[in-house]
């Protein structure tokens, strides 16, 4: 569904009937309109003269006499169709060129990605300009409406995604759809939409600035599906973007010791994930049929900030409509392939959901395949269930950073040195290849062995989150570590989410941990907990 008759209506009667006469029109890109230059059609590989004049200032006043209105961003539209018209200006703010976009509604774009759409997980597309992104966004947009009957919310900045006018196009379904009045707003109506409207899946165009890439963190955290776009090639490309790169979690630098840095063979400063990723899975669109998917965003960042090239599942659609899988597997850089007689050289394999600090628990090969008698492991998030607080052995790892650790998070925990007594031992990576005989006589005796890479604070705060909170809490006290800072920074009252009576407790011993107080409002379901500022204690 292309609607070109429309397009073609708003060009000058001479450039129109030159491209009516084009066999091919149905391939059309693009048309571009430069004053004192030929006009050119742009096909996907290449473009033609559409005639031997150079565009006039009367052509380009024709052409913008009949579309819709341009904004700040200088993009314009045609009423009910998914054109878009933007504009190229001089120092003083007079056209001088236009790009006339086609805008397509094609079906069937995400059937080689149907799969992940429906898992509910949040997903970020990426790619070069004019590969699919909007299309593909468009239809997930459509099909999650329409065929899974989600309560869907498209943010349309520019009206590219439902196109222009108040009624938003056929192609998006039963989606709803807000407007953006200017491009700096997008942050706002993001997060507008999720307070006012109750929407199941938010879809968003073109994510690009900091303030962008924090409401998208909002509105994931408050269990709301995100399918979005931003820019960017490859996920290495947004790993080093410092604007958006917390949409995969942020990146931080970490000192190490001086013998960790030996152990590990790198400097003292290394890169480390900052924070649970904002998207699940990244999609990275090679061309219209080819895509490259990385299932487990935070695996992926780890892996790339050790060094290790990962390998995406590649999905190539064939000629024929069928779809082939090519499964990617980690490659580790020369460095790296020094054989261990502990540790494999594939990648460490993580226990988790693949969010939050899912990287700080290790396991080594010799327990990987099975557990103790033979079982498979247990996620780290189940290891304790017990109505009396876990009894952690530290070896080797800083007891003071853990007892800071164990500050920060409302967890069952307590530090014993007395392996007799210990519910598990907590250890570095580099120790546990050595297997001294403290460790060994703890795995003689069953005692789980959890294993982090480095002595650092982040890592204890992640492996302790990942052991003992649910994503749930985590991402509760999340919202609560938030509220406080808001709180000293504004001097007033935070509101939080609602959340159930157990979570409730560990927000409220959360904000105790950082000398504000906090009350309970409200009644059930939607009891909440309010973060008070210093002056209202």
């Amino acid at each position: 569904m292309d609607n070109l008759a429309q397009l073609l209506e708003v060009l000058p009667p001479h450039i129109r009937a030159e491209l009516e006469g084009i066999d091919r029109v149905h391939e059309l890109l693009e048309i571009v309109l430069d004053l004192g230059r030929q006009p050119e059609a742009r096909f996907p590989d290449g473009f033609v003269y559409l005639s031997d004049d150079f565009v006039t200032r009367e052509d380009l006043d024709y052409v913008v006499k009949r579309v819709g209105q341009f904004g700040q961003d200088n993009r314009a539209g045609i009423e009910r169709t998914l054109h878009r018209i933007s504009a190229i200006r001089n120092r003083n703010g007079h056209i001088i060129g236009l790009t006339c976009r086609i805008g397509r509604a094609v079906f069937g774009t995400i059937d080689i990605i149907q799969d992940v759409v429906e898992s509910g997980r949040n997903i970020l597309l990426l790619g070069r300009p004019g590969v699919g992104k909007t299309t593909m966004l468009r239809e997930v947009a459509r099909i999650l409406a329409d065929q899974f009957g989600k309560r869907v919310i498209v943010v349309d900045t520019s009206n590219e995604i439902a196109g222009d006018g108040d009624v938003p196009h056929p192609a998006i379904g039963h989606a709803r759809r807000m407007q953006v009045p200017r491009v700096d707003l997008q942050a706002r109506v993001m997060i507008e939409a999720v307070e006012n409207h109750m929407p199941e899946v938010i879809v968003i165009d073109e994510i690009g600035t900091e303030q962008e890439a924090q409401a998208a963190r909002t509105i994931a955290e408050r269990g709301v599906q995100l399918v979005a776009t931003a820019h960017g090639n490859t996920l290495d490309n947004l790993v080093l973007n410092p604007t958006l790169s917390d949409l995969v979690g942020g990146i931080q630098a970490v000192t190490l010791s001086d013998e960790e840095a030996k152990k590990r063979g790198t400097q003292k400063t290394v890169l480390e994930r900052k924070a649970p990723p904002t998207f699940d899975v990244v999609v990275e669109i090679q061309d219209r049929d080819r895509l490259a998917i990385h299932h487990d965003v935070a695996t992926t960042v780890d892996l790339l900030l050790r060094g290790i090239e990962p390998s995406p599942e590649v999905r190539v659609r064939s000629p024929e409509g069928t779809i082939q899988v090519q499964e990617g597997a980690p490659r580790r850089p020369p460095e790296a392939d020094a054989p261990d007689n502990r540790f494999d050289a594939r990648p460490p394999e993580v226990h988790g959901d693949g969010g939050g600090g899912a990287r700080a628990f290790v396991v080594p090969r010799d327990v990987r395949s099975s557990g103790r008698d033979g079982q498979t492991p247990p996620s780290p998030s189940r290891l304790w269930g017990g109505s009396r607080p876990a009894r952690i052995f530290p070896y080797a790892v800083s007891t003071s950073r853990l007892q800071r650790a164990l500050a920060s998070l409302p967890v069952p925990v307590q530090i014993t040195q007395d392996l007799d007594s210990a519910d598990m031992v907590l250890t570095i990576k580099g120790q546990y290849r050595k297997m001294p005989k403290r460790l060994k006589e703890a795995e003689r005796r069953g005692v789980p062995i959890h294993v982090i890479r480095s002595n650092t604070l982040a890592q204890m705060e992640q492996f302790l989150e990942r052991t003992f909170l649910s994503p749930e809490d985590a991402s509760a006290l999340m919202e609560a570590q938030r509220a406080v800072e808001q709180a000293r920074q504004l001097a007033r009252p935070v509101e939080l989410s609602p959340q159930s009576a157990y979570i409730r407790k560990l927000q409220h011993e959360l904000i105790e941990r950082y000398n504000l107080r906090s009350t309970s409002i409200g009644e059930e379901p939607n009891r909440r907990v309010l973060v008070l500022p210093e002056e209202i204690r």
